[in-house]
């Protein structure tokens, strides 16, 4: 078991190891709540059922509440639900949320949590890949509305979060392939070393008994310093959307049938490109971020056609300011800039770079 402090303004820890339900439950139990909701995911319906026996013999009353799967459960007909589910069974403000799936699952438990009673505890158990090391950590919760992604929600940190590796053998391929673009962005952003492993040994950067799980650690460790430091995205932050800003808007095109870490990759791809016609980073670095990405099965090119579509898209993003679309680029491995000036045509250079 590895546990991993986040520090900031309500400090808590991520527990990294195996068969991780008993020490979720004690989790909710120390902190003094009489009743947990589970919120899950029609397929973790059975693993929901065994952390609601084990709260029980906990003397912890379990309310399970399911919720759609991926990004349909970010809905506010959902979101209402999940009041009205903790409003009949009399939830308090000493109760808490638990979390119980993938990132649109976390995302919404913790928004569920942060407004009912104008905030409850919520503890966080990430199933996918993409949740353990993105969603669940940093405090971002949200729904999605028709104007985009993530655009109604609140910062409201759990009270814990607790990654159970074994989760990663019950995934399908494309999810480890999915969820493997949040690791890759950190890499680029803080930890050359995630990098150097995806050059030398994709396969088995893959693999829950190969390198993944030091991966998932190195990952986690690097959100973990950035929001410690910078919770509310005024600066460090930012740097976590690497990829994201064009990704989002690929994401809303494709009305959220995308996986996440798919759009993220494309999103990469295409700031690498807008970054090196700026001089800001070398053909290779570019060719770096094709052939890691290509490597572990993410697309690295996109569909034209769409550029109106998707530069709409863009200036939906909520780290724009003053109407300028704003960018996370690269000046190296490990080194961050911006990037909040680009014109039209410096974008439509980019997206013409993504062509097969």
């Amino acid at each position: 078991m590895h546990i991993i402090p986040v520090n900031g303004p309500s400090p808590y820890e991520v527990t990294i190891g195996t068969d991780l339900s008993e020490s979720i439950v004690e989790r909710a139990a120390s902190i003094g709540a009489a009743k947990v909701a589970i919120i899950h995911q029609p397929p973790l319906l059975a693993a929901a059922h065994a952390l609601a026996a084990a709260a029980e013999k906990r003397g912890v009353e379990a309310t399970l509440a399911e919720v759609p799967d991926a990004e349909a459960a970010k809905q506010l007909d959902v979101l209402a639900h999940l009041w009205d589910v903790l409003g009949q069974a009399g939830f308090s403000r000493r109760d808490a949320v638990i979390g119980l799936g993938g990132g649109a699952v976390t995302d919404l438990a913790g928004f569920a949590a942060a407004t009912w009673m104008r905030g409850i505890p919520v503890i966080q158990a990430p199933t996918t890949l993409l949740a353990m090391v993105d969603a669940a950590v940093g405090g971002k919760t949200g729904i999605n509305t028709s104007a985009g992604k993530n655009l109604v929600g609140a910062f409201h940190e759990p009270d814990s979060v607790f990654v159970d590796l074994e989760r990663l053998r019950t995934l399908p391929d494309d999810e480890i392939v999915a969820g493997s673009a949040e690791i890759i962005k950190t890499g680029f952003i803080h930890d050359p070393v995630i990098i150097e492993h995806y050059i030398k040994n994709p396969a088995l950067c893959l693999d829950p008994d190969g390198i993944l799980p030091e991966l998932i650690e190195r990952s986690i460790a690097v959100k973990a310093h950035v929001v410690g430091q910078d919770l509310k995205e005024s600066g460090l932050r930012e740097t976590l959307n690497y990829g994201h800003t064009f990704g989002h808007a690929v994401e809303r095109r494709e009305r959220y049938v995308w996986r996440h870490g798919r759009a993220v990759a494309v999103g990469m791809m295409f700031i690498a490109h807008l970054s090196h016609a700026r001089g800001l980073i070398s053909a290779d670095l570019v060719q770096t971020h094709r052939e890691i990405l290509a490597s572990v099965g993410l697309p690295t090119t996109y569909e034209q056609g769409h550029f109106e579509e998707l530069v709409d898209g863009m200036r939906h993003d909520k780290k724009n300011r003053g109407g300028h679309i704003r960018f996370v680029a690269l000046t190296g491995i490990g080194e961050t800039t911006r990037i909040e000036d680009a014109t039209d045509d410096d974008l439509r250079a980019a997206y013409a770079k993504l062509s097969a």
